[in-house]
């Protein structure tokens, strides 16, 4: 079996994450791709690959997948023995709901706060937005651990592909020093030290490539 991804920069490529994320957590031997944003040779290099020339995109032997979500539930075929979603109907459909509102929402977040590795910020004004995004976030991490995460550190214990989704939304917390405490802090906080974020961020900062239209000078004030 041949697995092989491909994905963008990984300062600043949040899709990228989540579905490298769904390859690591199989535990089956992969390839990766890293291909720099925003240049010729990304469009070239994903020729005859994804019919989106997005990242990121999985090829499995013959089959082809892209999307992050899309990635992360082939690979629960692919590698069923994994903790993927959990198996009570109340915390699946709970699972569910939160990934598709992580899949299709947050955009005042995802404009506005772009992901970012590299950089680090504090005392941040936050837009009407950002902050409407940065309260829910807060409160859905904060709900879920409540009822569903007795059984470890993360949304509902184990490490799962609801988690996988959120990563993402994790490291913007921590570049732009956004608002968070208590429950929602501390899952954060486990998300930071999983080894698989560890090493995706350890890539991170070791790639001195820049996405112009992703950074932002010292002198940011606000947020949207």
């Amino acid at each position: 079996m041949s697995l092989k991804i491909y994905l963008g920069s990984k300062a600043y490529s949040s899709w990228s994450l989540r579905g490298w994320l769904a390859l690591k957590h199989s535990g089956l031997p992969f390839e990766e791709t890293v291909l720099r944003l925003d240049t010729p040779e990304f469009y070239q290099g994903l020729e005859g690959i994804s019919p989106t020339k997005c990242v990121p995109a999985l090829v499995h032997d013959t089959v082809t997948v892209w999307d992050s979500l899309a990635i992360i539930d082939y690979m629960a075929r692919i590698a069923p023995e994994k903790y993927w979603w959990p198996e009570d109907d109340a915390a699946y459909g709970h699972a569910r709901s939160i990934t598709a509102e992580m899949h299709s929402g947050f955009m005042g977040l995802r404009s506005h706060a772009h992901m970012n590795m590299n950089r680090r910020f504090s005392g941040l004004e936050l837009g009407p937005s950002v902050q409407k995004d940065v309260d829910r976030v807060v409160a859905l991490w904060t709900d879920t651990r409540e009822r569903f995460g007795q059984n470890g550190d993360f949304l509902f214990g184990e490490f799962s592909a609801a988690d996988m989704m959120y990563a993402p939304v994790a490291s913007r917390f921590k570049t732009y020093g956004l608002p968070i405490d208590g429950i929602a802090a501390a899952y954060a906080e486990a998300l930071y030290s999983h080894p698989f974020i560890t090493e995706w961020y350890n890539d991170a900062i070791a790639d001195p490539f820049v996405v112009e239209k992703d950074e932002v000078g010292p002198g940011l004030t606000k947020l949207g």
